[in-house]
């Protein structure tokens, strides 16, 4: 998959993603301070899903109706631990292949799920709980 991390996004999270063989552009890298809406028109461009936990993507993301080729997908967790945070979000970031074309928002499921599931995950508007995989990221 094809992912455009934003400035916030992890960097051992980057490191796992292009380990498990995606093409990751980090924004911290390549375009620091760049502004979220010339972000999204990024991400856009560039057919990427943006992975971000900055919640102002919401409403642009929404009002520029996403095109099929490009997604936005927003982190609202705490990250209590780091020393698993990459390999945490990259497991929920390719534990499935559908984010193009959606605003979608990956929350814990503490209070929603039962305890056999660890992530809430909305998808354009459709919850679902989802359980993450706990071995090696699939291949993209």
């Amino acid at each position: 998959m094809r992912f455009l991390a934003n400035e916030n996004f992890p960097g051992t999270a980057v490191t796992a993603l292009i380990v498990a063989g995606h093409d990751v552009v980090w924004v911290r890298n390549v375009a620091p301070g760049m502004s979220d809406p010339d972000v999204l028109a990024w991400a856009t461009r560039d057919e990427r899903i943006l992975l971000t936990f900055d919640k102002d993507f919401g409403e642009p993301a929404r009002a520029s109706a996403l095109p099929s080729t490009c997604g936005v997908v927003l982190f609202r967790m705490p990250m209590s631990n780091p020393g698993d945070i990459g390999s945490r979000l990259s497991n929920l970031v390719t534990s499935r292949d559908d984010w193009a074309g959606h605003f979608s928002v990956i929350e814990p499921a503490a209070f929603e799920c039962a305890r056999s599931c660890n992530a809430l995950v909305r998808i354009g508007g459709r919850k679902e709980h989802h359980r993450v995989r706990t071995g090696a990221p699939r291949s993209p």
